[in-house]
């Protein structure tokens, strides 16, 4: 599961790029939990959370279904 979950989020970051931010995959849990480390212009931004949860964490589980969640670490 590490490896498709690292081919989506390759997709997604040229999108996070574009906005001098970018985002690098930590670890994928047994249980379905991604961590990924959020970097550039997206650490520490008001908004990295909804980009977290409301882009990178939805675009993975429509693309893995195995994914619960995923976190910033």
């Amino acid at each position: 599961m590490k490896e498709e979950v690292r081919k989506v989020i390759d997709r997604i970051r040229p999108n996070l790029q574009a906005d001098g931010g970018d985002v690098e995959l930590v670890d994928v849990g047994d249980d379905g939990v991604v961590k990924v480390k959020l970097t550039g212009a997206c650490h520490g931004c008001p908004m990295a959370q909804m980009t977290l949860k409301n882009g990178i964490e939805k675009f993975l589980k429509e693309e893995v279904p195995a994914v619960k969640s995923v976190v910033s670490v």
